[in-house]
């Protein structure tokens, strides 16, 4: 009840949204009152053509606008130009305008947001005295970033071996490489009230869903936050559902399977800053293929496919199953092995659920660990906890080696999924079905999967069943489809279930 109320007051703080951002008129005094405490702001006065009357003033950021560009681009114009010798401030000002400048991009402003924003991004501003009301915005942003390397999360043994990194214009262009088609459409929309990042949509125009498509755009324009500087800014709120530990976009590194994903009929998300791109909507068939299954031949992927739901199955249900069966049904167990498990238990003080339990915790601990500290330190933790939490439990006879088995086993299972964020929910669920299966055997593990099912069912990624082709589908897309990989000849059509406008994919 108390969180409630707390939920409620929070809802009730106003968020207020102020438009302009920026009040007052486009002069230079403002614009400096503006960036007044910004160590990076700078300007830089100068006469055209050694004539006093004809001042200019540019406005720039250092770190955001290259100085190269700012000098050959600009201000060697202004001073080399020879029609700039008779003219007056106005005349320099269109003769700048129209062609006087070395830039592909120069932009009238007339408001102070726009002109803050451009000098934000990277522009040059030119203030020319005794024009009023409207400046110069010159492209000048610097070109600094990450170089494109290979996937570190997505390895790939045969296959493109770029990744997606920080710069917005490198990846769409990763992309464009890939998909010449003019039909590709980006979208560009601005999320955030302080950080103004810069989201791109993307599709095939005549390919994916037109109702997908508004329906991402209208949620990106309903997301009303002052920062997206993270994955969760903004996957949370596309999602729509937050109840649920099941990731509902996809995500990739690899500009390849984005581009595969976009021709499948799929609406891909770009965002600057993020080195991912998404891809909606999500099903479960799909955080549990790898791109590398199309590189692969079609009987070692299809093979490959099914051991993935085998993993699936197993790291869900292995821990709970064995604790429901030595608990409360030991008589389905082997004898020699019932024998054999009553033996090491004999001296262990505690019980089977407390020490499955126990032993996935010291799991998990291990795993983030491993994550959070450097790579070099990582490595000696891991050995360290495999042999505190292994050999040293065991013989200390704290836990059975029959658990640290069947915990060890559902945890290598679980590292066969593709989708990092789909294996965490599925984590979350062991620990549910475990004490499912303390409580009530392995009745408790079978309604626990029920309720897992019932779950699943109830989610929706952009009006496409979560399960789908599974549940939800129209019958068009064999479930086979989602369990064996056939060969690529075969495929003629796209998945039904992404309702693409064009479902015919090759001849």
């Amino acid at each position: 009840m108390l969180g409630k109320r707390t939920w409620e007051r929070e809802e009730s703080v106003p968020h207020p949204r102020r438009e302009p951002r920026l009040e007052g008129a486009l002069t230079l005094e403002r614009l400096r009152e503006v960036f007044a405490d910004c160590a990076d702001f700078g300007t830089r006065e100068l006469c055209l053509w050694d004539r006093p009357e004809l001042k200019v003033t540019l406005c720039y950021l250092v770190g955001m606008a290259r100085n190269e560009r700012l000098n050959d681009y600009i201000l060697r114009p202004m001073a080399t130009d020879p029609a700039l010798m008779g003219t007056d401030i106005r005349g320099a000002y269109r003769r700048l305008r129209d062609g006087g400048i070395y830039n592909m991009m120069v932009l009238e402003r007339r408001d102070l947001d726009s002109a803050a924003l451009d000098l934000i991004n990277g522009s040059g501003i030119l203030f020319f005295h005794g024009v009023e009301g409207v400046v110069l915005s010159c492209m000048t942003v610097t070109e600094e970033k990450r170089a494109v390397s290979a996937p570190v999360n997505e390895p790939s043994a045969k296959g493109a071996r770029d990744s997606f990194v920080e710069s917005l214009r490198t990846n769409t262009s990763l992309v464009r490489r890939r998909l010449r088609a003019p039909e590709l459409r980006i979208r560009e929309q601005i999320v955030g009230r302080q950080t103004l990042t810069p989201v791109d949509l993307l599709w095939i125009d005549g390919i994916a869903d037109p109702e997908t498509v508004a329906r991402a755009e209208e949620q990106l324009a309903a997301i009303d936050i002052d920062g997206a500087l993270s994955t969760g800014n903004v996957e949370e709120y596309l999602a729509g559902q937050t109840a649920t530990p099941f990731p509902l976009l996809a995500y990739t590194e690899r500009p390849d399977r984005f581009a595969d994903g976009l021709v499948e009929g799929r609406v891909g998300l770009l965002i600057d800053g993020i080195p991912l791109g998404y891809l909606l909507p999500g099903t479960v068939s799909q955080f549990l293929r790898a791109a590398q299954d199309k590189s692969s031949n079609w009987m070692a992927a299809s093979t490959i496919l099914v051991l993935r739901y085998l993993c699936l199955l197993v790291t869900l249900f292995l821990p709970a199953f064995y604790v429901a069966v030595v608990t409360y049904q030991p008589g389905i167990i082997p004898t020699r092995l019932a024998l054999s498990i009553i033996a090491a238990k004999q001296e262990v003080p505690f019980s089977t659920i407390v020490e499955v339990l126990a032993m996935l915790v010291a799991f998990e601990i291990l795993q983030e660990a491993g994550l959070r500290l450097p790579a070099s330190i990582g490595q000696t933790v891991s050995i360290l906890g495999g042999l505190v939490v292994g050999t040293a439990a065991v013989e200390a006879k704290i836990v059975s080696p029959a658990v640290l088995i069947a915990v060890a086993v559902a945890g290598i299972a679980g590292y066969t999924m593709p989708s990092q964020d789909f294996a965490a929910a599925l984590r979350l669920w062991r620990f549910l079905l475990v004490v499912a299966g303390g409580i009530a055997g392995l009745l408790g593990v079978v309604l626990g999967g029920a309720a897992l099912v019932i779950h699943l069912a109830r989610l929706e990624s952009f009006g496409v069943a979560y399960l789908a082709p599974f549940a939800g589908a129209d019958g068009a897309h064999p479930v086979r489809s989602a369990a064996v990989r056939g060969p690529l000849p075969r495929h003629k059509l796209r998945p039904s279930l992404l309702r693409p406008r064009n479902r015919r994919d090759q001849r």
